[in-house]
């Protein structure tokens, strides 16, 4: 079914996606993790999330499982609570930052373990799918649902992250969505804030809770730049505020894949030699200011469950993507957009720079962004074409997360080739040294792709 996605379940409500359906995914859940005794479930605040909510505590129940109840809740409160109310897994209910019509769930093992397609959501999809009449039967005891409210042990949490030099008083668009749980830990702080669609709204009423479209982060932009010298940056969460896109005291917005680099070095002040990751996507600035900062820089695939895993083998501190996603190894090796925040706040706090004046080094190289190709025929033939034409020259070509080109040390450039997980697309990610470099090689490798 075209629910079950490569690292959750998503759909149209009232379309693929039901209560009905919800209730059976619930029992397969519980059958696929063996005899969970208590499971913690949160939400996010659209309005099907509710009813959505109900079938999936009814479904555990009805299976024997008790639900620990935490409410409406961010995807990292999520984390944080299965990570301290020792349940056997947590389920959040959302959509991301899909529109309105979306919803779905991140499931969850013990630990904020991640249930991804590669590990467990196509064995539940197959448990939905031959579900029959005698799958149904109601356990004895039934589960029963408790009421826990952990924002305020969240928001100390994230607190204990905070080490800023001096006060900072930034600009936060909330997208009416999670991210206004997350700026719960930002209250008793020295991270003061003005806030931008701060009433929960689950239709998205101002705009997409969506920090990878530019034109969402037009209302923040707009005002910082009406207030000059006010904010020190400004911060916008995506739906269930597992994202966080950030712009400098200009409005200017900044990579997500440079909110790595400088996040990873301040982090390695007090961890020196630990190990932390970028997504295969990003920018050479990040390995190198990783290495730079004593750290050890290492490369992951895409996608949260498959950088989780890596972060746990390599006992790693801290992890970015080019999402948006902020992975700190102190809240269970998972994301936490505030304390993201409060990260870039403790760095610009204990600089005499503004942040755009840190960031500028490292806007050196030439990046061509993400570029989606919808090919014809099977996106696996392309991959193979790009490797079988430069693996015989190249200084590098490995399979990490589709094919990789690196011929930075030799020639200047680097690239990135892989399929979609959801649609018949293939995803181009370059750069190099020089702008000149880089739309020559991006229009040699597109010419490849779509040949």
């Amino acid at each position: 079914m075209g629910i079950f996605k490569a690292y959750d379940i998503r759909g149209v409500y009232g379309q693929e996606l039901t209560d009905d359906m919800f209730y059976k995914i619930a029992r397969a859940y519980a059958r696929f993790l063996g005899s969970p005794k208590k499971i913690v479930v949160a939400r996010d605040i659209r309005p099907h999330s509710e009813p959505l909510f109900a079938a999936f505590a009814r479904g555990l129940n009805d299976m024997g499982v008790d639900v620990i109840d935490i409410g409406h809740a961010s995807t990292p409160m999520s984390y944080f609570a299965n990570g301290t109310l020792h349940p056997d897994g947590s389920v959040m209910i959302t959509a991301s930052h899909n529109t309105k019509e979306w919803n779905g769930c991140k499931l969850c093992r013990a630990n904020a373990v991640p249930i991804s397609g590669a590990n467990g959501i196509k064995d539940i999809e197959r448990m939905v799918m031959e579900m029959d009449g005698s799958d149904m039967s109601v356990a004895s005891p039934r589960g029963t649902i408790t009421n826990v409210d952990v924002l305020a042990d969240y928001a100390r949490h994230v607190r204990t992250f905070e080490h800023m030099a001096k006060p900072l008083h930034v600009a936060c668009d909330f997208a009416n969505g999670m991210g206004i749980c997350e700026a719960a830990a930002f209250k008793g702080s020295p991270l003061t804030y003005d806030g931008l669609f701060e009433e929960f709204d689950g239709a998205f009423p101002n705009h997409d809770a969506n920090p990878l479209k530019t034109e969402t982060l037009k209302d923040l932009q707009a005002l910082v730049r009406a207030n000059p010298g006010k904010y020190a940056f400004g911060v916008a969460f995506d739906g269930d505020a597992d994202r966080a896109g950030f712009i400098d005291e200009k409005g200017e917005i900044i990579p997500m894949d440079f909110i790595t680099a400088l996040i990873s070095e301040d982090l390695l002040q007090s961890n020196p030699g630990a190990a932390c990751f970028y997504d295969l996507r990003s920018s050479k600035v990040a390995d190198e200011t990783i290495a730079a900062a004593g750290g050890k820089p290492m490369m992951s695939r895409v996608g949260h469950s498959f950088i989780k895993a890596q972060m746990r083998e390599n006992d790693a501190i801290f992890a970015g993507e080019l999402s948006g996603h902020y992975y700190f190894k102190a809240n269970f090796t998972a994301e936490s957009s505030s304390m993201a925040t409060f990260a870039l706040a403790n760095i610009v706090s204990r600089s005499d720079k503004p942040l755009s004046e840190l960031i500028a080094p490292l806007r050196k190289y030439s990046q061509s962004g993400e570029i989606n190709s919808r090919v014809a025929g099977d996106p696996a033939e392309v991959l193979a074409r790009v490797k079988a034409t430069y693996a015989p020259t190249a200084e590098r070509v490995f399979e990490l997360d589709g094919v990789s080109v690196d011929n930075w040390s030799r020639d200047g450039w680097w690239c990135n080739v892989r399929m979609s997980n959801t649609e018949p697309l293939v995803r181009l990610n370059l750069e190099a040294k020089t702008p000149d470099l880089m739309a020559a090689k991006r229009d040699e490798l597109l010419a490849l792709i779509r040949a």
